[in-house]
């Protein structure tokens, strides 16, 4: 055979292959959407800069005064605001303890916290340092590291004034008279795989779901084994099941041995409930199995299926806070955030293992992920039965 004949044939067949690629109108729609899609949502996704506005923070002041003076915790907060009022990077609280800010950090209502103790005041007053404590979200090390340096550059310059004001009034001042300090919602010093491990073992356990479920369905109608399933004498519910129950054990081996490595290799400390975080992980299957049966149901090949499972999977990674924080994208992708369960599966889990937060601080993300698998899977047992029977 010459090779002008070997080149013929293997035009046919390319040829041959795209034309069953054209007559598929969803493959072919995916086959340009899915590029498109995925570097307009990567180009407006990753900020363009270091900056944040409007951070929740709580303030706790616990000032006693010192005889009877001028608070100059009062000033502080005074400056603060007008500094605030300027800048709009924070959205400020006032709390009554530290306890509640924490645990108002752990429920994700508040990004971090500012804590003016008892003695600020006779620190001040008497020529010594005043302490202000900085309260940080661990969960999330760069909105936590972002609000720490732009704290402290704030407090700097109020420091500044502070000393001078201080010199007028008593003729005593400090250099430096505020004093800096850090503290988290639990102890250690978390480091960004803290961060980053939660929103992988989440995100795991849907793409194991998300393609388990269309290689282990749209193969079987394909090579013809489910249309023996289908005349055995076996509910078409058993089947569903069969097919979930083994996608299920499948992310959550791979969920374990995401957190086995992370424990045993990358030092993470899980500060919560090690029950909790299993529980999160079969409640995340549980929330992507319905969408997965859906989407496998409207396919008609196999490579279709992935292809849309594909399309839909990479914006949830990078749209769900899985690799960094939520509040650094734009307004309208944070807004587009709030709608997959991927979200609420990563917070949920990053809450337990870094913050050490119970069933009542992830009460929120709890309710939405039992709700969206009720809905999902409520959609896909008609959708798949009507699949069954085509």
């Amino acid at each position: 055979m010459t090779a002008k004949t070997v080149l013929n044939h293997s035009f046919r067949i390319a040829w041959k292959d795209l034309m069953e690629l054209f007559r598929n109108r969803l493959g072919l729609v995916l086959l340009v959407v899915m590029p498109l899609f995925m570097m307009v949502m990567v180009g407006f996704i990753y900020p363009s800069n270091g900056t944040i506005n409007d951070l929740q923070i709580g303030m706790v002041n616990q000032d006693e005064g010192f005889q009877g003076s001028y608070l100059p915790s009062q000033g502080f907060l005074i400056g603060l605001n007008q500094i605030n009022d300027q800048t709009h990077m924070l959205i400020m609280s006032n709390v009554s303890s530290v306890d509640e800010l924490k645990d108002l950090v752990q429920r994700g209502q508040l990004e971090g916290g500012i804590v003016i103790p008892g003695n600020f005041s006779e620190s001040i007053m008497t020529g010594q340092q005043g302490t202000i404590i900085i309260v940080s979200d661990e969960s999330n090390p760069q909105i936590s590291a972002t609000i720490q340096g732009a704290l402290k550059g704030v407090f700097d310059v109020m420091g500044t004034a502070m000393a001078q004001q201080a010199l007028n009034t008593t003729n005593i001042a400090v250099i430096k008279p505020l004093s800096v300090q850090t503290q988290g919602v639990v102890s250690g010093n978390p480091s960004y795989f803290d961060f980053i491990a939660p929103g992988i073992m989440a995100m795991t356990v849907m793409m194991s779901v998300m393609t388990g479920l269309p290689v282990a369905i749209s193969q079987e109608k394909e090579i013809g084994t489910m249309d023996g399933m289908m005349v055995a004498p076996i509910n078409r519910l058993s089947i569903l099941l069969g097919k979930t129950l083994a996608q299920t054990a499948r992310g959550l081996i791979q969920g374990v041995i995401i957190l086995a490595l992370a424990i045993g290799i990358f030092g993470v400390a899980i500060q919560g409930n090690i029950l909790l975080v299993f529980a999160l992980l079969l409640l995340g299957v549980f929330s992507f199995v319905g969408l997965g049966i859906v989407i496998t149901s409207f396919t008609k090949d196999q490579e279709t299926a992935q292809m849309l499972m594909m399309t839909l999977m990479f914006p949830m990674m990078f749209l769900s806070g899985v690799f960094f924080p939520v509040q650094q994208m734009p307004g309208f992708m944070q807004t587009i955030s709030h709608f997959l369960p991927l979200t609420y599966a990563s917070d949920a889990l990053r809450k337990v293992m870094v913050l050490g937060a119970g069933v009542p601080q992830i009460s929120n993300e709890l309710i939405i992920l039992v709700v969206f698998g009720v809905v999902m899977i409520a959609i896909a047992l008609p959708v798949f039965r009507r699949m069954m029977t085509r």
